[in-house]
């Protein structure tokens, strides 16, 4: 098979998993591991966290639902707090794969779920040109956000808006993604998927696919 794309998501594979802040931030309140995960797994398409993504409340109004959600579990843990520490570090390798590949030929794409409030690797995207995450944003020839594209993976729609906007059929792209959830469709609509669960293996199995050594 020859694909023509990459499209990345980018918390997660650019950038480390917003679920080490999440976890971390959970052991210092003295809460279960994994409770975020938990809370936002249930009622996925109209919990707080999925109606932020896809900007229909702000930051104001994440903040108590998400609150009300965790308290619903027997927890208090604020919004305001987990969207403090979700922007991730960037993995230079992954940024270094992006030139990579722009030098080979491949066109890049980003489908990224994100929320319109402050700036990181989860959050809204930054004026500044000179941010460190913006100049890593200009490497890809087309972004999408969920919280401007009022759509957010994994509905087979965000996808299929990104081959648009290439002009390419899923069968011509890879796609890199943290969660198997968000992997899962975009195989079903003929992309190669990869499951991200890290930068070392992200790369290995890129460059198995694509015959490059990264």
């Amino acid at each position: 098979m020859t694909y023509a794309a990459v499209i990345f998501d980018f918390g997660g594979v650019i950038t480390s998993s917003p679920f080490e802040a999440f976890n971390r931030l959970e052991a210092e309140r003295g809460l279960p591991r994994d409770l975020v995960r938990r809370i936002n797994a249930l009622n996925p398409d109209t919990n707080a966290w999925a109606l932020f993504e896809r900007a229909e409340i702000g930051a104001a109004e994440f903040d108590r639902l998400f609150s009300e959600e965790a308290r619903a579990l027997g927890h208090e843990l604020d919004g305001a707090s987990v969207l403090a520490v979700l922007a991730g570090a960037v993995r230079p390798a992954m940024v270094s794969a992006l030139d990579r590949l722009a030098a080979e030929g491949y066109r890049l794409g980003c489908i990224t779920n994100n929320v319109p409030a402050g700036h990181g690797a989860g959050m809204a995207r930054s004026a500044d040109a000179h941010d460190e995450l913006e100049q890593i944003f200009a490497r890809f020839e087309h972004v999408i956000e969920s919280s401007k594209a009022g759509v957010r993976k994994p509905d087979p729609r965000i996808y299929l808006m990104m081959c648009e906007a290439l002009g390419l059929e899923p069968g011509q792209c890879v796609y890199l993604d943290d969660l198997g959830i968000n992997c899962k469709p975009a195989a079903g609509l003929g992309m190669h998927a990869i499951k991200v669960t890290g930068g070392d293996q992200a790369l290995a199995d890129l460059g198995a696919v694509l015959g490059l050594a990264f």
